[in-house]
């Protein structure tokens, strides 16, 4: 009986790293935990593999047709998959594997007789916390459900995880630079549009991304009080 492998992510927040396309695309299946960004970066999963994925909480218009939670049935393995874990409802009851996002944290426990799995942030990422993702594997002819951990920002430098290099930071600027990316994100704009248009690091990009997504309802300020710069 066959081996089933599965790619499991949440978070990606329109970031799609080349550790998580290779994992797609020698996956079956990619199940997405929600707060995708947008319909462009949904196409490019599809682009490797079939894609089962949920809406989150920064999923506006364009997500109207994904379901806040779902449940589905995987070479007999009962599976339930929503953003926040708080709004897990009764569908989840019988669910071998409970799979959520939202908190970009990675997460993995065995608790009520079930599995449960937050595969963390596969986008932005913050105080040295790793962007990861999470591979299963189902064995029909056991009836053995695997889960390995996959980081995905492995190798990267910490200068991209909280550059403070450029120009702006330099000279003072960083507030400037948090109210502009405040601004796109609250506007809908991809981390690569920022990057590209603003002209800022992408690793600091990501850490004001993560801190404006997880913290709704966050302004500028909030964002300075608890983003990490090398040597502020």
């Amino acid at each position: 009986m066959p081996v089933h492998k599965i790619a499991v992510i949440s978070d990606t927040h329109g970031i799609l790293r080349p550790k998580a396309m290779e994992r797609f695309r020698s996956a079956e299946l990619i199940l997405h935990g929600g707060d995708i960004a947008d319909s462009k970066t949904l196409d490019r999963m599809k682009d490797c593999a079939r894609v089962i994925a949920v809406r989150g909480n920064c999923d506006k218009e364009w997500a109207e047709e994904l379901p806040q939670e779902i449940s589905l049935e995987l070479y007999g393995k009962k599976i339930y998959m929503v953003h926040n874990r708080k709004q897990i409802t009764s569908k989840a009851e019988d669910a071998d594997l409970v799979i959520y996002g939202h908190s970009h944290k990675y997460e993995e426990k065995k608790e009520d007789h079930r599995l449960w799995l937050n595969p963390g942030s596969g986008g932005p990422r913050r105080f040295g916390r790793p962007a990861t993702m999470a591979e299963l594997e189902i064995d029909e002819g056991s009836g053995s459900l695997s889960v390995k951990r996959i980081e995905l920002s492995e190798g990267e430098t910490a200068e991209e995880v909280s550059d403070c290099s450029c120009p702006e930071l330099e000279s003072g600027e960083l507030r400037g630079i948090v109210e502009k990316v405040v601004r796109d994100l609250a506007r809908g704009r991809s981390v690569d549009h920022i990057v590209k248009t603003r002209r800022i690091s992408r690793g600091l990009t990501e850490q004001i991304c993560q801190i404006y997504f997880t913290h709704p309802g966050i302004d500028a300020q909030g964002v300075m009080d608890r983003i990490e710069i090398a040597g502020r």
